[in-house]
C-alpha cells in the first residue's frame, strides 16, 4: 500500500514568502456551551422543596404545551431555599437581554434552551419581579423593542458629513424594506461586512438609525451582540469570534433575529431534559 502525502493548510504549513510576508489567519471562534445535568448544593433537603417542584411541575406543561402561549410562572414568593434550587437548576443558557426605558428589566436565557428568566427592576435597580416563560423569545422583547420608535429613516439631509459615500442608498433600501415588512415575514438582512464602508458611513448609519431600548448578547461560538435601532424592525447584529474581533456586521429587518432565538427542538429537548431533572432531584 502507497502512504500519500496530503497537503497540510494552516499557520506555518506552507513556506514563507520570499519578501517575508506571513499570511495571517483569522482564529476560529472556540469554546462553544454544551447542556450538562446541574449540580445542585447538597445542603439542600428534598422534602423541603415542595414549592420548586410545584413551578417545575409547570414548567414542564409549558414545555409540552409549546407553542400554545402559558402565562408567566411566578418565583416571588419562594422562600431561601427553593429559590436557590430553582436558580441553581435553571443556571444560564447562551443569551441574555437588557431592557431600558420604560421596561426595565434584565431577561436571562437558562440552560434549558427556550426557558427564560425574566427579572424587573425598579429606579433603584432592586427586583420587583420575577417570572419563568417558555417561547422562542421573551413576549416583553416583541412587545416593547421599537416602543417609540420611528417608522421610517430620515433621510431630509441637506448635505452629507464628509467621508460618507455608500451609506445612503443603504438607508433607502432599509425605508422600503421597513415600508413592505409585516410581522412574522422572512428577514431582510443587509452583510455591511461585503460593502464599502468607511467609519463615517458607519458613524452616519448609526445616527440616521438611532438607539432603540433593547440590547441582546448571544454566546455561542463567540459572542453576537444585537442591538434594536431607534427605527422600527430594524437590529444592528455583530458578530465576534473568541478573541473579541469583529467578524461579521450585519443591519437586519426583522421581529427579532433568529441568532437570538429558540428553535422548536431546542424547546422540546429541554422539555425531555427537564423531565429527567425531575426524576433526579424530585
Amino acid at each position: 500500500m502507497t502512504s500519500l502525502s496530503l497537503p497540510i493548510f494552516g499557520p506555518r504549513s506552507q513556506p514563507a514568502e520570499e519578501d517575508g510576508i506571513e499570511l495571517d489567519y483569522l482564529q476560529m471562534p472556540q469554546e462553544m456551551a454544551t447542556y450538562s445535568m446541574p449540580s445542585l448544593s447538597m445542603d439542600l433537603n428534598p422534602a423541603d422543596l415542595a414549592q420548586a417542584k410545584n413551578i417545575l411541575q409547570q414548567l414542564e406543561q409549558d414545555l409540552a404545551a409549546f407553542p400554545s402561549v402559558s402565562e408567566p410562572i411566578d418565583l416571588t414568593t419562594l422562600d431561601q431555599p427553593n429559590r436557590q434550587f430553582i436558580n441553581e437548576l435553571l443556571g444560564e443558557g447562551e443569551v441574555s437581554l437588557i431592557c431600558t426605558g420604560e421596561r426595565n428589566s434584565r431577561i436571562q436565557e437558562s440552560a434549558l434552551a427556550g426557558v427564560w428568566r425574566l427579572q424587573q427592576l425598579d429606579t433603584r435597580q432592586q427586583i420587583i419581579a420575577d417570572t419563568v416563560e417558555v417561547g422562542i423569545i421573551p413576549r416583553p422583547i416583541i412587545q416593547s423593542a421599537f416602543n417609540g420608535a420611528a417608522s421610517r429613516i430620515d433621510t431630509g439631509w441637506t448635505a452629507l458629513p464628509p467621508g460618507v459615500m455608500n451609506a445612503p442608498p443603504l438607508l433607502a433600501e432599509l425605508n422600503a424594506k421597513i415600508a413592505e415588512y409585516r410581522p412574522g415575514d422572512e428577514a431582510h438582512i443587509i452583510n455591511l461586512s461585503l460593502l464599502p464602508q468607511t467609519e463615517q458611513d458607519l458613524a452616519f448609519l448609526e445616527q440616521r438609525l438611532g438607539r432603540g431600548s433593547v440590547t441582546i448578547l448571544s454566546r455561542g461560538y463567540g459572542n453576537c451582540r444585537i442591538t434594536a435601532t431607534g427605527t422600527r424592525f430594524v437590529w444592528w447584529v455583530q458578530y465576534f469570534n473568541s478573541q473579541d474581533t469583529l467578524i461579521l456586521n450585519t443591519l437586519e429587518v426583522s421581529d427579532v433575529p433568529s441568532v437570538a432565538c429558540a428553535s422548536p427542538e431546542d424547546i422540546e429537548d429541554s422539555r425531555e431534559r427537564l423531565q429527567e431533572i425531575l426524576k433526579v432531584y424530585l
